[in-house]
């Protein structure tokens, strides 16, 4: 094709995906993933009944500041099951054993699978044939829907269940977080510019700042210690000490 040829070429369509992203550090990391790889992103953000809404605003500001596609939150009552410290009266557990191979009281009964099946709605709708979530069975190997296998069922599932899957247009489930440790995830997003001071992990936090104790304080912390990037987190001041 000449020069001139190439130029009058119609630019190819964009590429669309939906991307699950929390608000926390590992699905900030996705969604700029997600673009570095071309693709248009509708986020989806879930008040599911969870314990505090800190996470949801800041969703909508990573996904304001990445200039996403779309963004929009959906409601859904997961405290009507309960189950899970995070949406039941169940304490958060704090300062306890990272390397306990169980399932910790945090898991969410079939969150992970609710949150793709409405993903997969607005895939058909927007024309998406590809969905990102920010699972990682590295740092939580005890939640059964975070592993290659889950992943592997939903993604046959999507293509067996939708028009798309039936015409022959393959829907993809891509997880690329997977098998990253924290301070990998954290170089990564810092390369492509995440500011993850917009963003919140804490499972319990207070008026003045993330609890630093529960699992999810201390293993974001401990990834941005190991990739050698300044923890931006604001943490309780009952916490500072201990996280400096």
């Amino acid at each position: 094709m000449s020069d001139s040829a190439a130029a009058d070429a119609p630019p190819s369509a964009p590429r669309h995906a939906v991307v699950l992203l929390s608000g926390g550090l590992d699905s900030a990391t996705v969604l700029a993933m997600a673009q570095d790889q071309g693709y248009t992103c509708h986020c989806l953000a879930f008040s599911y009944g969870q314990r505090h809404s800190v996470e949801l605003d800041c969703a909508r500001d990573v996904a304001t500041a990445h200039n996403a596609a779309s963004f929009q939150i959906v409601d859904i009552d997961l405290r009507a099951f309960g189950g899970s410290a995070l949406t039941d009266d169940i304490d958060v557990p704090k300062d306890g054993d990272l390397d306990d191979s169980g399932i910790p009281v945090t898991y969410v009964p079939a969150r992970n699978t609710i949150f793709l099946s409405f993903a997969l709605a607005k895939a058909e709708v927007v024309g998406a044939r590809a969905l990102f979530i920010g699972a990682n069975a590295v740092d939580y190997s005890g939640y059964p829907d975070c592993r290659p296998e889950y992943i592997a069922a939903f993604e046959a599932l999507a293509n067996l269940a939708t028009v798309a899957g039936v015409q022959g247009d393959t829907l993809q489930v891509l997880a690329p977080l997977m098998h990253m440790g924290k301070a990998d995830i954290i170089r990564e997003g810092t390369r492509l510019g995440v500011d993850y001071s917009r963003t919140h992990s804490c499972y319990d936090p207070s008026e003045r700042g993330a609890c630093g104790h529960c699992d999810s304080c201390r293993l974001r912390h401990q990834g941005f210690v190991d990739a050698g990037v300044d923890d931006p987190t604001v943490y309780d001041e009952r916490a500072q000490g201990e996280q400096a």
